[in-house]
């Protein structure tokens, strides 16, 4: 069964990185529950994997979060996305994935259309056993680059993903172009 990996969305109430709701867990907590889940043999074996497209299993996170183990055949990719106000982890449990991030704040709301500043470009390669943390309007892309390899990776969020925006890059130009719910992506 292919599936077509969540999409990311929309910010809201401004928060500091690390903050969490109360009860919830912190970026540190999802930072080591989504390692100890990537080196778990038999869960990463458990993932159903799909030559064509990624593939992805609910998991049960720490304190309340939400968590999703993803597969990712050669050359599939998230797409520009954000986590709205969630904090969140990953961590790459086979293969290697490359992420492409914004090193900038993004506005919460009121535009479609923005102009990035020269140096706001990030990118980073996570092999097996390499993992992330990020705080809240986080903006990236996942990819899986190898043209011959499947990556398996963790995810979580805190809380759980109320929405996401998705977004499309031209050179400098960031535009709006979907706003997901839950229910989009359940």
């Amino acid at each position: 069964m292919s599936q077509t990996a969540p999409a990311p969305s929309v910010i809201t109430a401004p928060r500091p990185a690390g903050a969490n709701a109360p009860g919830g867990p912190t970026t540190a907590e999802l930072l080591g529950f989504v390692r100890r889940a990537a080196a778990d043999r038999e869960l990463i074996a458990s993932l159903p994997r799909d030559p064509e497209g990624r593939t992805w299993l609910r998991l049960d996170g720490p304190r309340g979060s939400e968590a999703w183990l993803i597969g990712w055949p050669p050359g599939t990719g998230t797409g520009w996305h954000d986590h709205a106000e969630s904090l969140g982890a990953f961590a790459t449990a086979e293969g290697q994935l490359t992420e492409h991030s914004l090193a900038v704040r993004l506005p919460a709301g009121g535009w479609k259309t923005l102009e990035l500043n020269e140096g706001v470009d990030r990118r980073r390669h996570l092999s097996a056993g390499r993992a992330r943390a990020f705080g809240t309007h986080h903006v990236h892309e996942v990819l899986n680059e190898s043209p011959t390899d499947h990556a398996v990776s963790v995810h979580a969020y805190y809380p759980p993903l109320p929405l996401m925006r998705r977004f499309s890059r031209s050179g400098a130009v960031l535009r709006l172009e979907q706003v997901e719910r839950p229910e989009d992506w359940q």
